[in-house]
């Protein structure tokens, strides 16, 4: 027990100081809350006005990739430096992990995960059902013009 004693005190001073820290910065702190200090801060630049939409849930799987690519990356790593002690049962294992990580990839692709800028646009362009040609008088059947809106000169004369 006695060689663990200057862990458990440097644990219990690093408790302690962290604690201290938040209860006297609470205590002693001015309390002036602001616009401009309650306003979010990105860059040093002051929003002038509110993001006109929220982010899009393409954003969020594009961060899904990301995050599954980097845990990909940090389990591959420790098994190439000692795939040689693993054998054949190590090779299984990460096959699978591979297969489950690829799944979760075309997951995320087929719903659209990197379907956005230019490339959407274009796509969306060659959809003939979202034709530039097509407007509401090309494709509304008119069936009579009783009781819709303003009447036409020759009609107000008769």
């Amino acid at each position: 027990m006695g060689q663990y004693l200057p862990i458990l005190v440097m644990l219990v001073l690093g408790v302690l100081f962290a604690g201290v820290s938040l209860v006297m910065s609470q205590l002693v702190s001015p309390k002036r809350p602001s616009a401009a200090k309650s306003a979010p801060y990105e860059c040093g630049i002051v929003p002038r006005q509110e993001p006109p939409e929220r982010f899009p849930v393409r954003f969020y799987l594009v961060a899904m990739i990301f995050v599954v690519v980097d845990i990909e990356i940090i389990f591959l790593y420790p098994y190439v430096v000692i795939h040689r002690e693993l054998g054949v049962f190590g090779l299984i294992e990460m096959l699978v992990f591979a297969i489950a990580v690829f799944a979760s990839f075309v997951y995320l692709i087929a719903h659209g995960a990197l379907d956005w800028g230019p490339i959407a646009q274009l796509r969306r362009s060659s959809n003939p059902a979202v034709s530039t040609e097509r407007t509401a008088a090309s494709t509304v059947r008119r069936v009579g013009q009783e009781g819709r809106g303003p009447k036409a000169p020759s009609e107000v004369a008769a």
